[in-house]
C-alpha cells in the first residue's frame, strides 16, 4: 500500500483570525478560499485551494508557528510576489537558490515559514 499524493498541508493558526489568513493567502498568494465542510466550519480555520493546491489553518489552541517546518509552494514570477509582500510588510527572506530554482521565504500572519520556489527557465 504505497503512498500516492499529498493531499493537503495544514498549517495551524490562532483562534479568531481568519480574515487575516485570507488577505494573505487569498489576497496575497491569490489561493482562492473554499467553503470548509459544515461539520468542520464550527472549528474555525480556513481552506485554501486552486486544482492540486491545497493549503488548509485549523485553530490551535495551544498555537506556535512552524519556523522549520513548512509548505513549499511553486510560484509564478517570484520577484513581482516578492514586491507585493514586501509592500504589504510581509516579513520576507531570500535564500539560496537550489537546483533549477529561485526562492525565497515569508510569513505568513501568524508566523509560520512559507517557502516560495519559482523554476529558472
Amino acid at each position: 500500500m504505497p503512498v500516492r499524493r499529498l493531499d493537503h498541508v495544514q498549517l495551524a493558526m490562532p483562534a479568531g483570525r481568519e480574515p487575516e489568513a485570507r488577505a494573505f493567502y487569498e489576497g496575497l498568494l491569490g489561493i482562492a478560499e473554499v467553503p470548509k465542510p459544515p461539520h468542520l466550519a464550527a472549528r474555525g480555520g480556513c481552506w485554501f485551494e486552486d486544482g492540486a493546491l491545497k493549503v488548509h489553518l485549523g485553530v490551535d489552541a495551544d498555537f506556535r508557528p512552524a519556523r522549520k517546518a513548512h509548505p513549499a509552494l511553486e510560484v509564478e514570477d517570484l520577484p513581482a510576489l516578492l514586491a507585493s509582500l514586501r509592500a504589504a510588510g510581509v516579513p520576507v527572506v531570500d535564500d539560496e537558490p537550489l537546483e533549477g530554482f529561485d526562492r525565497a521565504y515569508a510569513d505568513d500572519p501568524f508566523g509560520n515559514r512559507i517557502e516560495l520556489l519559482e523554476p529558472r527557465p
